[in-house]
């Protein structure tokens, strides 16, 4: 019987390479659904995927709204005929202009961004006046993460400010708790109820100064579970599609399956003890410590040198390994390791069936 991840014709992949599963992103997101419980409440972010396929199964399973952080995943869901994306980003210099390239040239797109101060709403009113456009924006609120967004006390100030800007339209309220990796699900909830206040409280403050509708789009992973019980919240979660190990071993409580991996082969047996294989900085995120992958058909390797090119792994026994052979790893961060590579191979049925481009992995499509 074959491990799940197990490749029949890895030989006609070269590593490192990134292999990903539709079965296993299937299930992701009908789960995903299922905690949700209303289709309408979610709106997961691409980051994670940054792949067309990957979005398009988002849309065929009946999700419509979607989150993003950059032009080129912005331009990558107008591309699908996604119907709703928010570019969870506060545009600022050129990239007021090529989101407003994108409004023009994906009508099925309502596209909307966020803003956090009037300087910056002032000019990409502006912007949007000389294109005669009037462009949906979100109230970016900083409720603990310390990044970006303006704080919940000068929040209604600053609506009021931007409310007579003819070219923006204020459609609602964001507040990222991304700052919230509690393993204890007690702890989690008891933190995002706090961030929830927050911006609930601005969000109630807020939706009687317009004659429709406000939108409060909170969380990521870890805290959307709580936020879908709440009425009248969108959801953001983003790494579920593909999943990974720090998010495994910290949320035990999500049931996700690994959905992307990285092969790798050895590449010399160095003594008794250690091994080198290909899998240097350049084809796994790179920003937390060693260990940043962990082996499914190698659980003992211990990562315990990088560069470039090359990792060093710690064995028992090296004899058991041979130059050529094949590991199957489980990145700690899914998220940026996937922007390191400009392809994806498709794994179904235990082989590798085609390719699917990374293509918001670029700064820019074409605009």
């Amino acid at each position: 019987m074959h491990e799940w991840y197990k490749i029949d014709n890895v030989d006609q992949i070269d590593s490192p390479a990134l292999v990903v599963y539709p079965e296993n992103v299937a299930h992701n997101i009908e789960l995903t659904k299922q905690i949700a419980g209303d289709i309408d409440k979610l709106r997961p972010h691409v980051k994670t995927n940054k792949m067309a396929e990957v979005c398009t199964m988002m849309l065929q399973s009946g999700i419509k709204k979607f989150k993003c952080a950059t032009i080129a995943e912005a331009e990558m869901l107008g591309i699908v005929n996604a119907p709703d994306v928010l570019l969870a980003y506060q545009p600022v210099g050129p990239k007021v202009s090529r989101l407003l390239n994108l409004i023009k040239a994906y009508p099925n797109t309502r596209f909307s961004c966020l803003v956090d101060n009037m300087e910056n709403a002032t000019f990409i009113s502006e912007l949007c006046k000389r294109e005669n456009i009037v462009l949906n924006v979100f109230i970016d609120l900083n409720v603990g993460m310390d990044r970006t967004g303006i704080s919940p006390e000068k929040a209604l100030h600053l609506v009021k400010q931007i409310i007579p800007l003819e070219n923006i339209r204020i459609v609602g309220i964001h507040a990222y708790d991304g700052h919230i990796h509690n393993e204890n699900v007690e702890q989690r909830q008891k933190a995002s109820d706090i961030s929830f206040a927050l911006a609930n409280n601005i969000f109630q403050e807020t939706e009687p100064l317009f004659s429709y509708p406000l939108a409060l789009v909170m969380g990521g992973t870890p805290t959307f579970p709580m936020h879908a019980n709440r009425h009248n919240v969108e959801c953001s979660p983003g790494t579920f599609v593909f999943w990974d190990w720090g998010y495994k071993n910290m949320l035990a409580d999500l049931p996700y399956q690994y959905a992307a991996l990285v092969i790798s082969r050895v590449i010399s047996v160095i003594d008794k003890h250690h091994i080198c294989i290909d899998l240097g900085h350049k084809s796994v995120a790179a920003e937390n410590p060693l260990p940043r992958v962990h082996f499914l058909n190698a659980p003992d390797a211990k990562p315990i040198g990088q560069s470039e090119e090359h990792l060093v792994l710690e064995v028992a026994d090296s004899s058991l390994f041979k130059t050529g052979d094949v590991l199957y790893g489980v990145p700690v961060h899914i998220c940026p390791t996937v922007a390191l590579y400009e392809k994806a191979f498709i794994i179904e049925d235990h082989k590798m069936t085609t390719q699917w481009n990374v293509v918001a992995r670029n700064r820019y499509i074409k605009y």
